[in-house]
């Protein structure tokens, strides 16, 4: 399985890499449009996991709604910031604001992230939207949902490797994490 994880790690990273020779940015820049995509993809994928458990438990009376997804821990995601919209956009979309205004509706149903997720995506060519949206849309989950976690965290390490010394700044290697961890 860990190989599985280390292919998929390669490829997506490989797509984030292609983007950045495509768009001339420094991986202090180009982070976080694609962590931004990672976490919206693995916000989709539990919303379509608690989507399918509520089926058919709303009445006539009361529809699922925003509250229901919650208590289950999940955020809430509407319609146009769902991965499976984003991605069936036709050609010639503006796909870079489409995803900005996926993040706009996201922090607008989840207070607790009001202005903390990236609305930069309309400086990015539509083709590398389109590109990173494909390739993010192939991560195969797992039950545990873990395989985000490890994505996320191959991308960090390789973000803070791209940047130098200057990126460790924002990566904490994951053996360190696991002494701090057994410490406390």
């Amino acid at each position: 399985m860990a190989n599985n994880h280390s292919d998929t790690e390669r490829r997506l990273w490989a797509a984030a890499d292609e983007f950045r020779a495509n768009s001339n940015l420094r991986s202090s820049e180009y982070s976080t449009p694609v962590l931004g995509l990672i976490f919206l993809r693995y916000a989709d994928h539990k919303f379509t996991v608690a989507e399918q458990e509520l089926k058919g438990k709303g009445s006539r009376r009361r529809a699922i709604g925003r509250e229901d997804y919650q208590a289950k821990g999940v955020m809430y995601l509407p319609p146009n910031a769902r991965f499976s919209h984003l991605l069936a956009l036709p050609e010639g979309e503006n796909i870079g604001k489409a995803i900005n205004e996926a993040m706009k509706a996201v922090e607008a149903e989840n207070e607790e992230l009001k202005g903390v997720l990236p609305r930069t995506y309309t400086k990015i060519d539509n083709s590398i939207l389109v590109s990173l949206l494909k390739n993010f849309s192939q991560i195969a989950v797992d039950e545990e949902g873990d395989t985000f976690g490890k994505i996320y965290e191959y991308f960090l390490g390789n973000f803070a490797h791209a940047e130098g010394q200057r990126g460790g700044e924002f990566f904490t290697p994951t053996s360190l994490v696991k002494l701090i961890v057994e410490i406390i």
